[in-house]
């Protein structure tokens, strides 16, 4: 039996876990089979440690769960209608096979593209899914069907390839080896044409530079003379540099002062409690500091030393004096 589903995030779950003496079945690490209608497939690429190593990145739209075994009350599979399945993002690794076929069929080439047949379709994907059945009325009026909710395992990042999806994709694409150039050769050939054409547009104008008047000066003059443009130049970019500089400035003021923001939680929760910690030692330090005696001065260690050489002098003539 097929039966139209909800999701477990749905208000009426939280409600009927809640409800006692409901007859409610629930099942978890449901091994089943998704119903995917594919809008679009991109190819994405790993990162440097990973040697740029090509992946295929699916979004779509849940259309259908198949569960491997029937659920209670015979539920064969759980669907759901266009424009209320969950969204699916699934990501299909290539095995080292297939990365040789997509080799032989001019993947460094320029012309290489991923074939458009693959999308606007339904694919079945392998996944795992929780769900929860709640069964008919008591009183099985007709017409009375069951209710199932599901909660599809990382549904926003499914992990697949040839040996669990049994799709090899590296077939649906097209042989591209005769028709493009190498991508090295087309990045060069690129940068020739438009070093070679007027295609580059300045970051800066003539006038926020300042060139016009400098450039009419330059023209006909010795080389020496071009100092003032450089001048100039230097000028305008370090009057630019300090408008971006206050831009930045005002932007993450505006940034701390919003509620919500990462700079205004740091303001808040960490900058705060910093700069409590910071007058609370400065506090203790105080009065570290007044107990700690002056050092003295220059005539009054002259002062000290006379009156112990006059102690020591004192303590000479006794002694002598004694013995006598």
């Amino acid at each position: 039996m097929r039966t139209a589903g909800l999701t477990m995030n749905d208000v009426w779950a939280h409600r009927v876990l809640r409800e006692r003496g409901v007859d409610t079945y629930r099942l978890e690490g449901v091994t089943a089979e998704l119903g995917v209608m594919v809008e679009s497939l991109d190819l994405m690429y790993r990162g440097k440690e990973e040697n740029y190593r090509p992946y295929l990145h699916m979004t779509g739209e849940l259309r259908s769960v198949t569960p491997a075994k029937a659920l209670p009350f015979g539920i064969s599979q759980v669907t759901y209608s266009p424009g209320q399945g969950e969204k699916v993002d699934a990501f299909y690794e290539f095995d080292d096979q297939q990365l040789v076929v997509l080799a032989g069929k001019g993947y460094f080439t320029s012309g290489f593209a991923v074939p458009d047949q693959v999308t606007g379709i339904e694919w079945e994907l392998p996944a795992t899914a929780d769900m929860l059945v709640l069964a008919p009325s008591g009183a099985q009026t007709e017409g009375d069907a069951p209710v199932v909710f599901t909660q599809i395992h990382d549904i926003g990042g499914l992990e697949i390839d040839l040996e669990s999806s049994g799709y090899d994709l590296a077939g649906y694409f097209a042989d591209h080896s005769k028709d493009g150039v190498p991508r090295a050769e087309a990045v060069v050939d690129t940068r020739g044409l438009k070093a070679r054409s007027d295609a580059i547009n300045s970051l800066f104008t003539e006038d926020e530079l300042g060139l016009d008047a400098e450039v009419k000066q330059v023209v006909g003059a010795a080389v020496p003379e071009a100092a003032p443009v450089a001048d100039g130049m230097s000028a305008r970019l370090q009057q630019i540099e300090a408008e971006i500089a206050a831009e930045r400035e005002q932007y993450q003021t505006e940034r701390a002062s919003t509620e919500g923001t990462t700079e205004n939680l740091y303001q808040e929760r960490v900058a705060a409690a910093l700069h409590r910690a910071g007058e609370q030692e400065l506090q203790e330090q105080e009065p570290r500091q007044r107990e700690v005696k002056p050092a003295p001065s220059l005539d009054e260690r002259k002062r000290q030393v006379s009156q112990r050489a006059a102690d020591l002098d004192f303590g000479e003539d006794g002694e002598q004096s004694l013995g006598s």
